[in-house]
């Protein structure tokens, strides 16, 4: 008959000394423990020796068989009182345990400056005759400061009145042709085509043959107001006249479609339709429909119109092709071949 060798407790606190835990509450809310009982077969732990001498590191008691209480009873009680008697301070958040920052507040998109309110007549001419003085006799940064004063007073209020002075446009038309200043030439100048009179004496200070002579080496945006400029100088007499007289005008206007957006090409298309159909004159019409090669702006303007381009524009596109049509046909009526 084998002997029954005693069973070796694997459960949770089964060593030597955590088995009077079942024995004495312990709890984080009393001062003082009470201490632990100890038996007299049991060791002192190292840190109750009365030797002075630093204490050896030992090893736990071995496991012990109690037969007082069945296994499966001292083992649930062991465990239930060492987990329900302890009290842990928990945090307001077991998942967050520290406050977390406010995420910074979206900053306020910034608002554009408005512009100056309307100027009024009486102070316009001051500064018509303040620029004027500048862009005649002053140097280049005078010069450009100038440009930049009228550009603040006069593109936000086109003025209606009064009359720009021909030496003030003068000195707006040399700027064209001056790369620092042409940006702001170019908006002041239609600003003050906006108004009928000072189409007049833009044409007079020879505006319209320098956007002509201009259009290719201006940028696209400073390219596309001088266009938008000249289109408005072609409604006045002398201003058509001027467009048509020049021999680089229908060559350049045709080169511009090609290379703007569709708003120059609106403006480039207006141009020629002045030119071809401005009705100042069927001999000044028939002049320039006999010197410019009519095949050719034929060709151009229906390849812009294929492109991208603006309702005006299209409708602009069809009345000169329209204009084109007549002088082909009788080309083709003369020449049978």
């Amino acid at each position: 008959m084998k002997a029954q060798h005693p069973k070796i407790k694997t459960q949770l606190f089964s060593c030597g000394f955590f088995r009077h835990c079942t024995r004495t509450v312990l709890s984080p809310t009393t001062p003082h423990p009470p201490p632990l009982p100890f038996s007299s077969t049991d060791p002192l732990p190292p840190s109750l020796s009365l030797d002075s001498s630093p204490p050896a590191p030992t090893q736990p008691d071995p496991p012990t068989h109690h037969p007082s209480k069945p296994e499966s009873e001292s083992s649930s009680s062991s465990t239930s009182q060492s987990f329900t008697q302890w009290k842990f301070a928990l945090p307001d958040s077991p998942i967050l345990p520290y406050p977390q920052p406010e995420p910074d507040p979206k900053p306020e998109p910034k608002s554009k400056p408005s512009p100056p309110p309307p100027i009024s007549s009486t102070n316009l001419q001051e500064l018509f005759h303040a620029a004027e003085l500048q862009l005649s006799v002053g140097s280049h940064p005078e010069q450009l400061a100038a440009l930049q004063l009228l550009e603040r007073s006069l593109v936000p209020y086109p003025p209606p009145d009064p009359v720009c002075p021909p030496e003030l446009m003068r000195g707006l038309v040399r700027n064209l042709k001056n790369k620092a200043g042409a940006k702001a030439a170019t908006k002041i100048l239609l600003a003050l085509c906006l108004a009928e009179g000072n189409r007049h004496v833009a044409v007079e200070g020879g505006a319209a043959a320098a956007v002509v002579e201009t259009a290719l080496e201006l940028e696209a945006a400073s390219a596309e107001r001088a266009l938008a400029a000249l289109e408005l100088m072609c409604t006045v007499a002398e201003g058509a006249a001027a467009v048509r007289s020049h021999a680089l005008a229908v060559p350049i206007m045709v080169m511009m479609m090609g290379r703007t957006s569709a708003r120059g090409k609106e403006y480039a298309i207006g141009v020629l339709a002045v030119i071809y159909s401005g009705g100042y004159g069927e001999e000044e019409a028939a002049e320039a429909v006999a010197a410019a090669p009519a095949e050719e702006v034929a060709r151009a303007v229906e390849l812009a119109l294929k492109g991208d381009c603006s309702g005006r524009g299209r409708r602009k596109g069809a009345q000169l092709l329209k204009a084109l049509q007549d002088p082909l046909q009788e080309r083709e009526s003369l020449d049978p071949k």
